[in-house]
């Protein structure tokens, strides 16, 4: 059903910076402006730091001092720019106050993104280049449920008989010992816990599960950076020779005329991209190839435990399903493409080309949920996803255009597979 594809785009330079939340843009100017005002009046400035803290610090809120984890309580800015702003912190039943500066909040929220302002202007590194290891998650406390009390839970990862996860608005975990069924990273769970203990330290529940749901939004994880590439022209496309006539499901998109381009922030918890041997995602299709399909299934389980955003596990987790069970296949790429498309925004009409390879774990994540409804018996919903696909990247480098063709004629799945 795939081919090589006729045209390729080249891939462009990075240009411009990640786009992210005007408000969070409008901060930047903020801190700027006083940087301006106060820049020989460090007890000033402290205070206007202190001021904006209020805004981007939602307390009490978890995070962590030197990997461990705590919960901040307070801020103050006690006037002395040599001692800089404080924050109590509470961990079990102790409560101590450290510098702001030394404090880690979850990746990529308000609260870390001042954090890092704040550091770069006291002349520090980036928190991050400061970890040398993964920090400790919080552990859900006894206070946190109720047995009998219906709780949401955000799952994490999934194991034969128990599921990773969090209490949907916290970072704070909980291992649920139940039977696996439809649930996949990124659902919502609504369970009734009817016991809790601890092991090792780490906290557990039994309980049934009552509803599963998927809404983004409620998970609380930052949009991915959408990096722009300049414009996307179709003048510089190949669409066939002259004297052949272009395909019909190019000619809106020729009509449409230049679009801006841009590449999706990839993210592989623990890849190093200075070192390409140490991709994850290389590794668990490595294990895939060597018929270790569980090692690859709890390596991308692993991934998704540390971070839901990365796209490329949901697509190897939905490959790893499509031949034995393509409606569990399906639930990996439509999380994967629901986390994406929330951080394009419903009315984005942007290229996200293929050549640009950040891209192609969103790409790969849509392609996955275009074939299981075509395999799955819905062929209007797999029209409509072969053909975003192909707006969103015109030069079609999965072979959208060959699916939509036989979708489009009303052939099945598989009437193609007894073709091939």
């Amino acid at each position: 059903m795939k081919t090589p594809p006729k045209k390729t785009s080249k891939p462009k330079a990075k240009v411009g910076r990640a786009a992210g939340d005007a408000r969070s843009a409008d901060r930047i100017a903020l801190v700027e402006g006083v940087a301006g005002r106060h820049a020989k009046d460090p007890v000033a400035r402290l205070g206007d730091f202190e001021a904006q803290a209020r805004t981007d610090l939602r307390l009490p809120a978890d995070a962590h001092v030197i990997g461990e984890p705590v919960t901040v309580t307070a801020l103050r800015d006690p006037g002395l720019p040599h001692v800089g702003l404080l924050v109590t912190c509470q961990r079990g039943e102790n409560t101590y106050e450290v510098g702001l500066a030394d404090v880690t909040f979850a990746s990529g929220s308000p609260a870390a993104q001042f954090v890092s302002r704040y550091r770069a202007w006291l002349g520090l590194p980036s928190a991050s280049s400061q970890t040398a290891a993964a920090p400790r998650p919080h552990k859900m406390a006894s206070e946190d449920i109720v047995i009998g009390k219906a709780v949401d839970l955000v799952v994490l990862a999934c194991k034969s008989n128990a599921l990773r996860c969090r209490l949907l608005g916290t970072s704070r975990e909980v291992t649920l010992r139940t039977a696996v069924r439809d649930e996949v990273p990124g659902s919502i769970i609504t369970v009734t816990p009817t016991k809790e203990w601890t092991h090792a330290r780490h906290p557990y529940i039994s309980g049934s599960i009552g509803s599963i749901r998927s809404d983004v939004f409620a998970l609380g994880l930052t949009p991915l950076a959408l990096h722009e590439q300049g414009d996307w022209d179709p003048d510089d496309e190949y669409w066939g020779e002259e004297e052949e006539p272009v395909d019909d499901w190019a000619k809106p998109i020729i009509a449409r005329g230049k679009r801006p381009m841009f590449e999706l922030e990839k993210v592989i918890p623990g890849a190093d991209p200075e070192d390409f041997d140490s991709d994850p995602i290389l590794e668990a299709a490595e294990l895939r190839a060597a018929g270790d399909e569980r090692g690859a299934y709890d390596l991308l389980m692993n991934l998704l435990a540390k971070d839901l955003r990365c796209l490329d596990a949901h697509a190897h987790l939905g490959n790893l399903e499509f031949e034995r069970n393509p409606k569990q296949a399906l639930r990996h790429y439509e999380m994967g493409t629901t986390i994406g498309g929330a951080s394009l925004g419903k009315d984005f009409d942007g290229v996200l080309a293929w050549g640009l390879i950040d891209n192609r774990p969103f790409l790969r994540c849509l392609h996955g949920v275009g074939l299981c409804a075509w395999r799955l018996g819905d062929l209007r919903v797999a029209k409509a996803v072969f053909t975003k696909m192909l707006w969103l990247n015109p030069s079609d480098n999965q072979g959208a255009r060959f699916n939509l063709a036989a979708v489009e004629a009303g052939k099945t799945w598989d009437e193609m597979e007894g073709d091939s």
